[in-house]
C-alpha cells in the first residue's frame, strides 16, 4: 500500500532535528514504536525509500515524524530538510519496529531515541510512565532530542551522556561494561536499545554478559 499525504507544517528540534507534521489517512493505523517506509512525492525521489518511526500518539489526528538530517550528503534526510508546508511524503504499509514489553531502560544513541519518542508519550498520556528509564548518548548537548520534554515527564528517569562536549556539566562517558556497572545495576528489568548498529551490537553483548536475560533485551532489527 501506498499513500501520499501532504507536510502540514515542519517544527524544529535541534539544529539538525525536525517534527514532520502529516495528514493522517482514513484507517491508518499504528501501535507506538511502529514505523512505515517513506519516500519524497517529487520525480527522482519516489522509489528512495527510509524507514522512520512514528512519534505521535496513536490516537492523533495527524501524523508525526522526527527525524535528522544528515547534511553531508545528498540522500533523503537531506532533501526532506528543503521540504515545507504543501510538500507531500509516500507513506506504505506500517510494521513492527520497537514492541513495547513492559516496565524498563531505554538506551538510545543519538537519533535512535526517536522510536522511543511514541512509546514514552503513550505511556505518559496513560499514567504508566513510572519506573521507566531513558539513558540517552549525544555528541553533545546542542544535539539531545526533546531534552525539556523528556525532563519534564512525570515519572520517568533520565540519564544524559556526552562524548564530544568537553564544556558540559553532563556526564561524559560511552556506554560501555564501565558506565552499565555504574548506572544500570537492575539487570533483571527489560531493556529497549536503539542507535548506530554496532553500538547496538556491543550493548547486547554488554547486557548479556554482565547477567541480563537475553529474553528482557528488544531492539531495532
Amino acid at each position: 500500500m501506498e499513500t501520499s499525504v501532504r507536510i502540514l507544517d515542519t517544527i524544529p528540534v535541534t539544529h539538525n532535528v525536525r517534527h514532520y507534521r502529516l495528514e493522517r489517512p482514513k484507517g491508518y493505523d499504528f501501535t507506538p514504536g511502529q514505523a512505515t517506509e517513506v519516500s519524497i512525492d517529487r520525480d527522482e525521489w519516489r522509489d528512495k525509500k527510509r524507514p522512520f518511526t512514528f512519534t505521535c500518539l496513536p490516537d492523533a489526528d495527524t501524523l508525526e515524524f522526527t527525524i535528522k538530517s544528515y547534511f553531508d550528503h545528498t540522500g533523503v534526510t537531506n532533501e526532506l530538510w528543503s521540504l515545507g508546508a504543501g510538500d507531500r511524503l509516500i507513506l506504505r504499509d506500517v510494521w513492527g519496529t520497537i514492541q513495547y514489553k513492559g516496565p524498563g531502560t531505554f538506551i538510545a544513541g543519538g537519533a535512535g531515541v526517536t522510536p522511543f519518542i511514541a512509546i514514552l508519550r503513550h505511556l505518559q498520556a496513560t499514567g504508566k510512565l513510572a519506573g521507566h528509564r531513558l539513558i540517552a548518548s549525544h555528541r553533545s548537548e546542542k544535539d539531545i532530542i526533546l531534552r525539556d520534554e523528556f525532563e519534564a515527564m512525570e515519572g520517568l528517569d533520565v540519564l544524559w551522556t556526552v562524548t564530544d562536549d568537553p564544556k558540559s556539566a553532563l556526564l561524559q562517558e560511552r556506554i560501555a561494561a564501565g558506565f552499565l556497572k555504574d548506572h544500570v545495576p537492575d539487570l533483571s528489568q527489560n531493556f529497549y536499545l536503539c542507535g548506530p548498529d554496532p553500538m547496538v551490537k556491543d550493548l547486547r553483548s554488554l547486557l548479556e554478559e554482565a547477567g541480563a536475560d537475553v529474553g528482557n533485551v528488544t531492539w531495532e532489527k
